[in-house]
């Protein structure tokens, strides 16, 4: 980091089903407001400063990645890079598609965590997936500036990931087990593997794939036109079938187009994208249907029905955004305890908007019980509530939301637990205050006198399942570097 606090050196680290790859980034990080106003400080500009090859995942079999190789792979490009693991300041290791389903990636995370420095989210899941491959396609930008429904199709070897942008948000995302590698073709020339995807497909559709076989152009053609045509489901362009929801990645959210509302912009990024925009390769050039599939989506009734643009990246997309987008800034209006950041893999319960109403009423018991509940399904010492709170609420409501809160979480949490609170509205400054006042131990008045760490951040919009991790605070501790994350393995 800078020594005015003012930029981050930024990593991601991806790896997918087929490839892996590494860029570094910096990330301006500004007040961009007057003067004498209010300070509104935001990640400004964005800079890839190095980007490694694309490398082949390393495997040790079909179940199991080859950890020492791909640890060889990243202290190699730390190296090249001229970077050390203490110059990091934030970024993000993410294992994605079918890997994130290898019986390994848990134990490869942790290896890689040894490059992370203090503040470099470790992360996998279908739904982040999809939604960073965005950012980083610039779909997202694009929805941003044309205030059209965009979305994104990042294709990797095992999974498709969709993620729908209206104005820049993120409004609907999703995972299918449609990808590359979803067959492999041995060197010579034969079908080596066939996914359960791809085996599902097959036995619907009535075609006879068999692992082993000589590899038949003409029938991997109409697993692949099937594939495509159920991308078409799910954009909307024809009927939603049994199948489609058959490939569904275990662990996503269900994607769902808007009512309403027209989706006008596809982008597709991934792998497979290259073989989409890239015409006349050899079939089997990369020991797998990731040609084929490229081309039975170019036949598709997507390009007919949709304006497709041409994404700045493809192959990179994902590493690009894990790299530059998975990291954002608190608001300026904060309450925090300095000496407890960094801190990572912070599991969130936000309070559903009835059960907010009755915080907001003084619902202590509802507060302590929620709190209760998610302590048994999380087992984490430590936990985030997050609420969407109230645009200039009156200081008797926050008040009572702030005793309400503070005694509900002292019911309900470890006696060394800090209080932490994630707040959507720009409040957390003015709740933080109240809650630390009221910070005590379990007993409104006969407490031990004990006061709580408490941290209380807004402008991050957070949902139930999240993961958060906080970094050290910056511009002279103005605000707080913040990643947002799910961890699914399968």
């Amino acid at each position: 980091m800078d020594s005015d606090g003012t930029r981050l050196l930024s990593v991601g680290i991806d790896v997918g089903t087929s490839t892996s790859q590494i860029i570094f980034s910096h990330l301006t990080v500004a007040n961009t407001s007057g003067y004498f106003s209010v300070p509104s400080v935001e990640i400004t500009d964005k800079k890839v400063v190095y980007q490694s090859p694309v490398y082949r995942t390393p495997l040790l079999d079909g179940s199991l990645i080859d950890i020492g190789a791909l640890s060889e792979i990243v202290e190699k490009e730390y190296r090249t890079a001229g970077v050390s693991v203490s110059e990091v300041g934030t970024g993000a290791v993410i294992i994605t598609g079918e890997s994130a389903r290898k019986e390994n990636a848990k134990a490869v995370l942790e290896e890689l965590s040894r490059f992370a420095g203090d503040f470099v989210v470790s992360t996998a899941g279908p739904d982040l997936e999809s939604v960073i491959a965005g950012q980083g396609s610039g779909a997202a930008r694009w929805s941003d500036e044309t205030g059209a429904l965009t979305v994104n199709l990042d294709i990797g070897g095992g999974t498709t990931n969709a993620a729908l942008f209206d104005y820049g948000d993120t409004v609907a995302k999703g995972c299918v087990d449609i990808g590359g590698r979803q067959v492999i073709i041995g060197s010579g020339g034969r079908v080596e593997y066939v996914s359960p995807s791809a085996a599902r497909i097959c036995a619907e559709r009535g075609i006879d794939l068999r692992e082993g076989e000589t590899a038949d152009r003409e029938k991997l053609s109409r697993l692949c036109d099937a594939m495509a045509e159920l991308l078409e489901e799910l954009l909307g362009i024809s009927e939603e079938t049994p199948l489609l929801r058959a490939v569904e990645t275990g662990g996503s959210t269900r994607f769902r187009l808007p009512e309403g509302k027209k989706l006008k912009y596809v982008f597709f990024s991934g792998g497979v994208a290259d073989c989409i925009y890239r015409t006349g390769q050899d079939p089997f050039a990369y020991g797998d249907i990731g040609v084929l599939l490229g081309e039975s989506i170019r036949r598709s009734r997507i390009f007919t029905s949709f304006r497709v643009i041409e994404s700045e990246e493809t192959i990179r997309a994902t590493v690009i955004g894990a790299g530059t987008y998975t990291t954002s800034v608190s608001g300026s209006t904060i309450t925090y305890a300095g000496d407890l950041f960094p801190m990572k893999n912070v599991p969130v319960l936000k309070l559903t908007a009835a059960e907010e109403r009755e915080a907001w009423n003084g619902n202590r018991q509802l507060v302590a019980e929620r709190i209760r509940w998610f302590r048994t399904q999380s087992d984490a010492p430590r936990i985030i509530l997050a609420i969407e709170g109230q645009r200039d609420p009156e200081y008797t409501a926050m008040k009572r939301l702030a005793d309400t809160l503070v005694l509900g979480m002292a019911d309900a949490l470890p006696p060394d637990a800090p209080f932490l609170l994630v707040v959507r509205e720009d409040i957390a400054k003015a709740l933080g205050q109240l809650m630390r006042q009221r910070a005590r131990a379990p007993g409104e008045n006969g407490g031990s006198g004990m006061r709580r760490p408490v941290i209380a951040l807004d402008a991050i919009k957070v949902e139930q399942g999240n993961y958060v991790d906080f970094g050290n605070p910056i511009m002279g501790g103005l605000v707080i570097p913040v990643v947002v994350k799910t961890l699914i393995f399968g």
